[in-house]
C-alpha cells in the first residue's frame, strides 16, 4: 500500500508524509500499518478505523495510544524518552471509507495533553494498493 499522511494543525501547520505499509480487514474494523523513519528513531504506527470509532497506536522511539469516537473526550497516552503525558481527544468529524484498492480516513480532531490548551488537528489518510 502507498499511504499518504496529511496533518494540518489549526489550520496553519501542514506536515505530509508517504510512506509504504499493509492495510488489512480484521472483524468489523480495517487496519494500516507502516514504519516512518524520525530523528528519535523507527516508529511503528497502526491505524484502527471502524464506522464510528478510530485508534491510533504508535510504538518504538515514541509510544502512542490516540482513540477516537465522534464527539466524545477519550484519554489516551504519549510517551516520549523523558516521560509519558495523558492526552484527550475529541473527534468532531470521522470518516473512513474503502472501496476497489482505494481508502481514505479523515478525523477532525480536538487535541490536549496534560491540559495544555487544546489544538485541533486534522488527519487526513489516503491510501491505496500498488500496481503490480
Amino acid at each position: 500500500m502507498k499511504i499518504n499522511i496529511k496533518t494540518t494543525i489549526d489550520q496553519q501547520e501542514t506536515f505530509e508524509l508517504m510512506v509504504f505499509g499493509t492495510y488489512f480487514e480484521k472483524g468489523n474494523a480495517a487496519y494500516l500499518r507502516y514504519e516512518e523513519a524520525m530523528e528519535e528513531g523507527s516508529v511503528r504506527t497502526i491505524v484502527k478505523m471502524a464506522a464510528n470509532d478510530a485508534l491510533i497506536l504508535r510504538g518504538g522511539a515514541i509510544k502512542m495510544r490516540l482513540p477516537f469516537e465522534l464527539n466524545r473526550k477519550l484519554n489516551g497516552s504519549y510517551e516520549m524518552p523523558f516521560g509519558q503525558f495523558t492526552t484527550v481527544t475529541k473527534a468532531k468529524k470521522l470518516d473512513y471509507s474503502y472501496e476497489n484498492g482505494k481508502g481514505h480516513f479523515d478525523v477532525l480532531y480536538d487535541f490536549s495533553m496534560e491540559g495544555s490548551p487544546t489544538s485541533t488537528y486534522q488527519l487526513e489518510i489516503a491510501f491505496q494498493e500498488e500496481k503490480k
